[in-house]
């Protein structure tokens, strides 16, 4: 499992296509997202550290796509973790409230199949340690299971939903 750590912010969800569920001290934003290249340097563009460290990092040609889950802080709007349920390389970030952070862990899929079911069971069973070990200790500890699984499941539909619309099948 490759692990990297960038001392820049991943992309922020775009507001136009990401759709949110409040789920008590958490928001959930669900988002089908687009990679490659051009929306690399898009978003980098004004700023040339971050372009060059994002540069240096990249493989020859990013070219994917897929759905993006964001689970952000309600109250200080910081996303914190972020599930990138990719078709060629399915990722997710800890992103770090403390300090400029963002480690990107590759998700196996050949050991563990399709990133989805496996990235909504940790948002039901095991986000309070996720959300820790990207500095949201307190925020872990307040979250409401049960509210929690509820928005869980809308997730999962949402999700769903979202990849059968660009032709990916469950």
């Amino acid at each position: 499992m490759a692990i990297v750590v960038y001392d820049i912010p991943p992309i922020p969800p775009d507001p136009e296509y990401t759709r949110y569920l409040d789920a008590g001290v958490v928001r959930l934003g669900l988002e089908y997202r687009t990679l490659d290249d051009a929306e690399l340097d898009r978003a980098y563009a004004d700023d040339a550290k971050s372009k060059a460290a994002i540069d240096a990092a990249r493989p020859e040609e990013v070219d994917d796509r897929g759905v993006s889950i964001h689970v952000l802080g309600a109250e200080d709007g910081h996303e914190y973790l972020r599930f990138d349920v990719f078709e060629k390389g399915p990722h997710y970030h800890y992103i770090h409230s403390e300090r400029v952070e963002n480690k990107i862990v590759d998700f196996d899929t050949v050991a563990m199949g399709d990133m989805l079911p496996w990235a909504l069971e940790q948002i039901r069973s095991n986000l309070p340690v996720m959300l820790a070990h990207a500095g949201g200790h307190a925020l872990g500890e307040r979250v409401d299971p049960a509210l929690l699984a509820s928005r869980t499941r809308e997730l999962e539909e949402l999700a769903r939903e979202a990849r059968r619309a660009q032709g990916v099948t469950d």
